[in-house]
């Protein structure tokens, strides 16, 4: 703690008394005045200085994975006890059912399909073909080099997928966004691991250089970013830290042990679950040491810790040609991964801080974002927010207070020019547009077909299409996506992208 050295300001002799008052008072003017800055001294003790945040972003998580939302086979008591110190929102949306839109959206609090990013980052000619951009600009705002900027030591340990990989190689590194630290996977290029024996993604990724190479097995990727995370930690503990933790686990193909998938195989036949479970377990370990080190080093009540997810679980065609029903659990919301419906963009988000977020919490009312982490660091951090046109808010009275009601409309766009990637039940697969607003929810495709109008707070599994029901809310949201979208970038589109047929 800073504390004020008497010795300096002690009175001997009483004809300096007036003159070491006006000191006395110039000095504490000079504390008062640092005290109301939001910046900090290296090395000072954490309840002097701006909170320490660590953002862990799981890939391809469903709604109902976590034992905290309900699954009753999954064992993730690590999360689960994080969550009972802090708060769960039953409201969290992601910016888009599929990895780098979603991702865009936590960088820059903004809609991802501002920066021509609507669906994955892939080869330059796949890219090219849904209209969009090969990496994101590094010239935007982006809240690690907004942190950094701040004083903030920052780094990012896990999955990138905003830029480089496959036969991109000139795309800016995580150091350009603001990240002083990195380590990424084959969807990223600078340090980075990737696997052995393997023909496909990183056989790729390593031609393009721009990096250190390691590589690692599959099963211990988690283990490789916790390790670095905590080392991270460790030298950064006298100042505040802005961390970042995109784990890759859940995303197929999943690679446990055998030993990790011993414990899950009497829960079902179904060899995709018993690897899914599995690898969900080992991730959730790895997760206790990064926590069990936040609390052991003294950090966790100046520590906030996000766990939330990138969008729904995965749903490949092939499970069910094998016949086995997809992995991951969405809590019987409709949709999956690439898909709008809610079991593709609804999420867990806990959120942990202790001493200033009330434990025990679940909100079920306040309805959050992913493009609002940026607005809410900031004033969460005490931190003066950049001169962008947010999409987000800031929820962090959800947090220190209550429940809030969300003051602007939520925007999706998926894919463009029928080239994106869709379930493999066609009762999943949604159009390509959506808006909510408040319980509302309407769903449609650029040319006005498949028009959906769902109540969530009566419909939740949207199972009841009441457009035709309520023509003037289907008009008004109908009018204000449209609109969104006529302020998108202007590039190619089909007139009837994301059909819902056949």
């Amino acid at each position: 703690m800073l504390e004020a050295d008497n010795s300096h300001y002690s009175f001997q002799r009483q004809s300096l008394l007036s003159l070491q008052w006006i000191r006395t008072l110039a000095i504490l003017s000079a504390g008062v005045l640092f005290f109301l800055t939001p910046s900090y001294t290296k090395g000072e003790t954490s309840n002097l200085r701006p909170p320490n945040i660590v953002m862990i972003f799981i890939d391809d998580m469903g709604w109902g994975d976590l034992g905290c939302y309900g699954n009753p086979d999954i064992k993730t008591p690590n999360i689960d006890t994080l969550a009972a110190e802090g708060i769960r929102f039953e409201q969290f949306y992601v910016a888009s059912p599929i990895c780098s839109p979603s991702r865009v959206a936590v960088t820059t609090g903004q809609f991802p399909a501002r920066h021509k990013i609507n669906s994955y980052l892939n080869s330059r000619a796949k890219n090219a073909a849904r209209g969009m951009v090969n990496f994101l600009d590094p010239s935007i705002p982006a809240v690690a080099r907004h942190f950094q900027s701040a004083g903030y030591a920052t780094a990012h340990f896990g999955k990138w997928h905003m830029g480089g990989g496959r036969d991109v190689d000139d795309a800016p590194l995580p150091q350009a966004y603001g990240f002083q630290e990195s380590l990424v996977s084959f969807e990223g290029l600078g340090d980075r691991i990737l696997q052995p024996n393997n023909h496909g993604l990183s056989a790729q990724s390593a031609k393009l250089g721009h990096g250190k190479i390691t590589y690692v097995e599959k099963h211990k990727n988690t283990e490789t970013y916790v390790n670095r995370s905590i080392d991270f930690i460790s030298r950064h503990q006298r100042e505040p830290f802005y961390l970042h933790l995109w784990l890759n686990d859940v995303h197929d193909p999943f690679k446990p042990t055998q030993l990790q998938l011993d414990k899950y195989r009497k829960f079902s036949e179904n060899k995709y679950l018993q690897q899914y479970y599995a690898v969900m377990d080992e991730m959730d370990q790895q997760l206790g040491r990064l926590f069990g080190h936040i609390d052991e080093s003294g950090l966790e009540k100046n520590t906030i810790i996000i766990v939330c997810a990138d969008n729904g679980p995965t749903a490949w065609p092939r499970y069910k040609r094998e016949g086995f029903d997809a992995p991951g659990w969405t809590g019987g919301l409709r949709g999956r991964k690439w898909s709008l419906y809610e079991g593709g963009i609804r999420e867990p988000l806990i959120i942990r801080w202790p001493g200033k977020i009330k434990a025990g919490q679940v909100d079920k009312s306040s309805v959050i974002n992913a493009v609002d982490f940026f607005p809410t660091f900031c004033t969460l951090a005490g931190l003066t927010s950049p001169q962008v046109e947010w999409d987000g808010i800031d929820f962090s009275k959800s947090l220190l207070e209550g429940p809030i009601t969300r003051s602007k409309p939520m925007y999706w766009e998926y894919g463009r020019n029928a080239s994106y990637l869709r379930p493999a039940e066609p009762k999943d697969r949604s159009p390509v547009l959506a808006i909510r607003e408040g319980d509302w929810k309407l769903l449609m495709n650029a040319d006005g077909s498949e028009l959906q109008l769902y109540n969530l707070a009566k419909s939740l599994d949207e199972s009841m299409n009441v457009a035709s029901s309520h023509p003037e809310i289907t008009q008004s949201l109908m009018d204000k996506l449209l609109e969104w979208k006529r302020q998108l970038p202007n590039y190619p589109t089909t007139s009837n992208e994301g059909s819902n047929g056949q």
